[in-house]
């Protein structure tokens, strides 16, 4: 086994490298990565997901797609540790080209090592660093194939800084658990996260953009009426403050999404953001806002200021208040405590007592009262689990179906009779609705309401009885009734019911059935609706989903 070691003559070369290359360790060092996190920017296969390369074995291995440069697997060392050593043991897939660097934050970088002349079997490296995060980052292969590793083991001590200063819950890291009893997708844990590592990176591929200049970042959304549109920003939002640590873009897209915010006020209420943008990114239609995309919004700084503090270019925290302030005054009916569309709505038109099922976010209504101290934030929890169990029961009781819109609130809340907003089955469980398992069983997962716990049950029953346990015969749009609107499979309509499987004990078949059906759906690179629902979803599924 060929060993890297650096003799004097060559040191030359790296003295703009903070690193020092011997054959041996330091008898202090000890081994700080074997169990850690770890994630990769690829695998080959799911046989070879990047927790086999701290696993301790030397008969098991990460492996990256083949043939495709860059790649990288990083480890996450739970607290800011002093780096002294690095080994690896490749496979025959080895790194020609590559760097061992180590984050404090798991997004900004400093290289330890580097090479262009790696020739594979054992490099055992002696480094000097700090951080919370290390990484193998390969440019350049030595094979044809991709880059393997039997082992990445890691070298070091404890700094005492816990999180380093960086991210707090970095993806993967399963630091905010589940309530008791509820279930996963069958598989090993590194395997269930590195499959939602690869539909992210699909994901950020297919949306994910930087038009218009100014330091934006933007989700695009080519199947609605407008290049872009809250709901999306609000999905980003949330979707790049839990990937933090798995990648190491995510405080940078972030804050571009933040700036677009920022640039983008709603008309009516300033501190909410304008609902739709054209080609050249500027508000149209009244430039007003609209409550799903806020809501996102507001529980994405949130969960900003958790993860990487508010000490930064933006006060996540101070930003959030305000945003849930202005939800609260322009975008909440005060009388019922239930969402209306948006801060357009205001008391004697027509909408103002409408309000869209989706919208009900247990769990964010519980994440702004902890960070408002504000009880209202009660209330409107209650008042909208109130509904939600009175719709199911009064409407839906064979199947526990919530319809897209809700009107009447002020006297008798019921579905809507027909087309009130968008769509002849506004009354139906349709595209708005699609959404409510996941964002009931959101709640129920992690906060193990029994309130919600039975409405996310009462909607898996059904679904898994009416399809047989089969996921390819989920339909697209229901009657509350049941009867099915339309044929075709979408992960819209069936990803979120993976969620819902999670409440019930006797439902782990049909759970993996499911997560194995969103595994074989390619992304749809037309619909950032479907490929953001499901991403989301499979957060949740994975365990790494989490309230601030």
């Amino acid at each position: 086994m060929r060993r890297r070691s650096v003799s004097l003559l060559g040191l030359a070369g790296l003295l703009a490298l903070p690193l020092t290359v011997l054959p041996q360790a330091q008898a202090a060092d000890s081994l700080v990565s074997t169990g850690k996190a770890v994630t990769a920017s690829s695998v080959e296969t799911s046989a070879f997901g990047p927790g086999l390369a701290v696993d301790g074995s030397a008969a098991t291995r990460w492996a990256s797609l083949e043939g495709v440069d860059p790649q990288w697997i990083r480890i996450d060392l739970g607290a800011g540790h002093t780096i002294s050593r690095v080994k690896l043991n490749w496979e025959d897939a080895y790194g020609k080209t590559y760097k061992i660097q180590t984050s404090a934050d798991g997004s900004t970088w400093s290289d330890v090592y580097s090479t262009t002349a790696g020739d594979g079997a054992t490099d055992d490296l002696t480094v000097s660093g700090s951080g919370r995060y290390v990484r193998m980052y390969g440019t350049g292969r030595g094979t044809a194939y991709g880059y393997s590793l039997w082992e990445f083991e890691v070298y070091g001590a404890p700094t005492g800084t816990g999180g380093g200063g960086g991210t707090a819950v970095p993806f993967g890291s399963h630091l905010k658990p589940y309530a008791a009893g509820t279930l996963k997708p069958s598989g090993s844990q590194a395997t269930l996260d590195q499959k939602v590592v690869d539909y992210y990176n699909r994901w950020k591929s297919a949306f994910v953009r930087q038009n218009c200049g100014n330091g934006w970042y933007q989700i695009i959304s080519p199947d609605a009426d407008h290049p872009y549109v809250a709901e999306a920003q609000g999905y980003g939002m949330v979707v790049a403050a839990t990937m933090a640590g798995a990648d190491p873009d995510a405080k940078k897209i972030f804050d571009g999404l933040v700036k677009w915010k920022i640039d983008h006020p709603s008309a009516v209420n300033p501190n909410l953001l304008a609902a739709e943008q054209d080609v050249d990114c500027r508000s149209v239609n009244g430039g007003d806002g609209a409550t799903d995309g806020d809501m996102d919004v507001a529980y994405g700084l949130l969960l900003a200021d958790k993860q990487w503090g508010s000490t930064g270019t933006y006060n996540y925290k101070d930003l959030a208040l305000k945003h849930i302030a202005a939800i609260k005054k322009d975008e909440l009916n005060p009388t019922t405590k239930l969402l209306k569309l948006g801060d357009w709505s205001s008391s004697g038109d027509q909408y103002y007592y409408i309000s869209r099922t989706s919208d009900w976010m247990v769990d964010h209504f519980r994440a702004f009262r902890t960070a408002s101290g504000d009880t209202t934030w009660d209330a409107v929890r209650t008042a909208h689990q109130t509904q939600i169990s009175r719709l199911q029961s009064t409407y839906a009781s064979g199947t526990g179906l919530l319809p897209d819109f809700v009107v009447d609130t002020n006297t008798t809340p019921r579905p809507a009779p027909g087309q009130v907003l968008e769509d002849p089955n506004d009354g139906a469980y349709w595209w708005n609705a699609c959404r409510t398992p996941w964002r009931i069983a959101d709640d129920a997962v992690t906060s193990g309401d029994a309130t919600s716990l039975a409405a996310a049950r009462k909607v898996n029953s059904w679904i898994k009885t009416k399809t047989g346990g089969d996921p390819n015969k989920i339909a697209i749009g229901y009657k509350l009734n049941g009867t099915q609107i339309s044929a075709g499979s979408e992960a819209a309509f069936f990803a979120p019911f993976a969620v819902a499987a999670m409440t019930d004990s006797g439902s782990q078949a049909w759970l993996d059935a499911l997560w194995n059906k969103m595994l074989a759906t390619p992304i749809d690179t037309s619909s950032y609706f479907s490929a953001s629902i499901q991403l989301q979803v499979m957060i949740t599924a994975s365990g790494n989903h989490w309230v601030p």
